[in-house]
């Protein structure tokens, strides 16, 4: 969203978020004054039982905590110059961590969404938990896309390591521009530490939480196949028919989850197969089913899912990380083994 469309908007936000408070009357409000030959975005002059106040409001096109750290400095500024005055930040959507942020500031906040805090005088107004309608789609398309999530892949999988965007964009496999490019949204997330040496991530379960949650797994293709084997059996089978075949695979999910936290049980095995799956099941003798099936073969949506894969039982499987993301999206238990393998294996990594 554009600054001009938050200010349009703004407004009405604002008193939506006023009203709430039965004791307190906008007595005055100004879009775009001038004050000291500065130009703020708003001004509300607000009485309550405990006296007058007068809101600053800087609007932001994005509620992301590197912008609201900008915004603050900008209200600290002007707060200076305006007596009883409490400074606020508008934006779209504030972020769980930008209200954090804005807590520990001393500064309210108030979004599109009808979201917002505010704490000033004997005023105190919390409103938490409205989704987000205005979600940066293009910003999120930019980070998720197959090639970019390569790049998350990377950090990820060794996010002590120092990177320059050349060596990055060389260890992804995309281009210099993209990794400049998810290197600018990783930082209005505060996501990236900048070092003289390069720059490496400052927050791996953040990052690792929100691509969770934009993560589809719905984008591979899969295939479900029932065996009379099963567990290890039927994974080494697949492993040899891949071999002969000359298709390369991967173990993920639980398959993967039990190798690396063998207290996870699993009745269906999952592996990831870059290539033509009907050639590892003809040659198992595999039977095709719509249900019931006990073996999914796996065609990625991109081939960066192998980034990071090792042996383990000396057969194939994707790294922890990748694990995370496809077991995150799995029915019975999935949650619980991803929750174990974040705490036993990914974390102690970091």
């Amino acid at each position: 969203m554009y600054e001009n469309e938050v200010l349009q908007q703004g407004e009405q936000a604002i008193r939506d978020c006023l009203d709430r408070v039965p004791f307190l009357k906008i007595r005055d409000f100004q879009i775009e004054p001038d004050f000291s030959g500065r130009r703020l975005d708003f001004v509300a002059r607000v009485e309550t039982v405990g006296g007058q106040y007068s809101l600053i409001v800087e609007a932001e096109s994005s509620g992301q905590p590197r912008v609201a750290r900008r915004a603050i400095d900008q209200l600290r500024a002007y707060s200076g110059l305006m007596p009883s005055s409490y400074a606020v930040i508008l934006a779209p959507y504030i972020s769980e961590a930008t209200a954090q942020l804005c807590e520990r500031e001393g500064v309210g906040y108030i979004d599109l969404a009808g979201n917002c805090r505010l704490s000033f005088g004997q005023v105190y107004i919390e409103q938490r938990g409205k989704k987000n309608p205005f979600s940066e789609k293009r910003e999120l398309r930019s980070l998720y896309s197959p090639k970019a999530e390569r790049i998350l892949r990377v950090l990820l999988t060794s996010p002590q390591r120092t990177w320059k965007v050349q060596e990055l964009a060389g260890e992804a496999a995309v281009s210099l521009g993209l990794v400049s490019k998810v290197k600018r949204i990783l930082e209005l997330r505060e996501w990236l530490d900048q070092l003289p040496s390069g720059f490496k991530l400052l927050d791996p379960e953040a990052a690792l939480d929100e691509w969770a949650s934009e993560y589809r797994y719905s984008k591979h293709r899969t295939f479900g196949y029932y065996s009379f084997s099963s567990g290890s059996e039927l994974e080494q089978q697949i492993a040899s028919a891949a071999e002969t075949c000359g298709v390369r695979i991967a173990l993920t999910g639980f398959s993967a989850a039990v190798r690396y936290a063998p207290a996870v049980r699993y009745r269906r095995s999952m592996l990831y197969c870059d290539g033509d799956p009907t050639a590892i099941a003809q040659e198992v003798k595999l039977k095709q089913v719509p249900s019931g099936a006990n073996l999914t073969l796996i065609q990625p949506y991109d081939e960066g899912i192998f980034y990071g894969t090792g042996r383990r039982g000396g057969l194939p499987v994707v790294s922890p990380v990748q694990t995370y993301l496809d077991l995150m999206k799995q029915a019975a238990r999935g949650e619980e083994a991803a929750e174990a393998l974040m705490r036993e294996v990914i974390q102690p990594s970091w």
